[in-house]
């Protein structure tokens, strides 16, 4: 194997727009980014660690690699390296480097646990699942995971989200 040296490239001096990509594997420090890469429906696999060869396999698949790490270049050419330990400056920077298109209408998608895309729910399974409030108040708006089964309904979690993505400039 052949070990090449990490040359290191401040994001903000890079020239070269890396395409934009849809599915993304992310390293055990980027769970928080997985979560809202999710949010904003894109695939992304996250867990806290993974066997080489999975590794392997997935970026053959056509996934990018996300990573803080350097160490992570000489072993993964074409790895995403981000430099910042925040959320918000991780989607910038993916923002900066072309990889993060800011799509409304995939936002709240997927599950976020789950990375599987969200069905519409059946309205009988939701209303004797679900409090009556959120039944009553947005029928037509309740999605559920076909993996785990949870519910997912634009409540104020999604204002919360949605704000904090205004205020990191996004």
């Amino acid at each position: 194997m052949v070990m090449r040296k990490a040359i290191r490239i401040p994001f903000q001096k890079a020239k070269m727009l890396i395409p934009m990509e849809d599915r993304f594997v992310a390293e055990a420090m980027l769970g928080k980014l997985a979560k809202w890469l999710r949010m904003m429906g894109y695939d992304i696999l996250y867990q806290r660690s993974y066997r080489e060869e999975d590794l392997a396999r997935l970026l053959l698949g056509g996934r990018r690699l996300l990573s803080r790490r350097v160490e992570a270049q000489a072993r993964h050419p074409g790895v995403l390296l981000l430099r910042s330990d925040h959320v918000g400056g991780q989607l910038k920077e993916l923002k900066s480097l072309g990889c993060l298109k800011l799509d409304r209408s995939r936002f709240f998608t997927r599950c976020l646990l789950c990375n599987v895309p969200l069905k519409d729910a059946d309205p009988e399974a939701a209303r004797s699942t679900l409090p009556d409030y959120v039944f009553h108040e947005n029928p037509s708006g309740i999605r559920f995971c076909p993996e785990c089964g949870r519910f997912f309904w634009p409540g104020t979690h999604r204002n919360r989200m949605l704000k904090q993505l205004e205020e990191w400039g996004l």
